[in-house]
């Protein structure tokens, strides 16, 4: 699901899960663990990046259909986990967007310090309110995050999804180069970011984030429960179902 490679001391993980990197259970453990593992090993960066032409479409809604209220109450702390795992990484983290990144694929990549993605038919947003579900506390903070604040509501109450170029524009990534600069471009990011002192750098990426964690803590506390219930309620799953059947004419 994930490989782990090097070049030098920067650490590539690139995602290969079926055709599109949809996130499920087993996948979001996998991501988690990768991160975990890279965190413990002597890799100074970190690139994050997929196989093909998509970089992740998001969360497995035709599974979420199939599966009901007792998968999402399952798989959505895994989401969280995986989630967690990406945006609290201490070391410099790079996404390299090779294609389409929607909803949770956007958010992971929105996660990393450094985000390029590639020009061409890919495209990137959160269409969560165009699916008719609420951002987990985790995922809404981590586009608070990375999204100026000036395109935040913009960009989550239309649920557009982007051309590299325009999300450049949006603040969704910081650079869009040509598909055969991608790897090249996120090599020279890892390598500038993995050049500063680690120690200074992990504290300093930790103060950055810090207001965000803290919010995660206090809505993990008092809304993520809410939410949850309203993803498992069969308001929310038929209003999947439609999305489904109208965007990817599957059912």
């Amino acid at each position: 699901m994930i490989e782990i490679t090097h070049r030098d001391d920067i650490a590539i993980l690139t995602m290969a899960h079926g055709k599109a990197n949809t996130l499920d259970p087993e996948f979001g453990a996998a991501l988690a663990e990768a991160f975990e593992d890279c965190n413990r090993s002597a890799a100074k960066a970190a690139i994050i990046t997929a196989r093909g032409g998509i970089f992740s479409a998001g969360v497995d809604l035709v599974r979420v259909i199939e599966r009901g209220a007792g998968y999402l109450h399952d798989f959505l702390p895994v989401l969280s986990r995986a989630l967690e795992a990406a945006f609290a990484f201490p070391k410099p983290l790079v996404a390299a967007v090779n294609g389409h990144a929607f909803a949770g694929g956007c958010i992971l990549a929105c996660a990393a310090d450094r985000r390029l993605m590639a020009r061409g038919s890919g495209r990137i947003g959160v269409p969560e309110l165009l699916v008719g579900i609420p951002f987990p506390t985790i995922a809404f903070e981590i586009v608070r995050f990375a999204v100026p604040s000036h395109q935040l509501a913009s960009l989550v109450y239309s649920g557009d999804t982007v051309t590299a170029d325009e999300a450049v524009r949006r603040g969704l990534v910081d650079a869009s180069v040509d598909a055969d600069q991608l790897m090249s471009g996120a090599l020279a990011e890892a390598a500038r970011l993995a050049a500063l002192p680690p120690a200074a750098f992990a504290i300093t990426k930790h103060q950055l984030r810090a207001p965000s964690f803290e919010r995660i803590l206090e809505g993990r506390h008092l809304v993520d429960a809410e939410i949850h219930n309203y993803w498992e309620s069969p308001g929310a799953l038929d209003a999947i179902k439609a999305y489904v059947a109208r965007t990817f004419k599957k059912l």
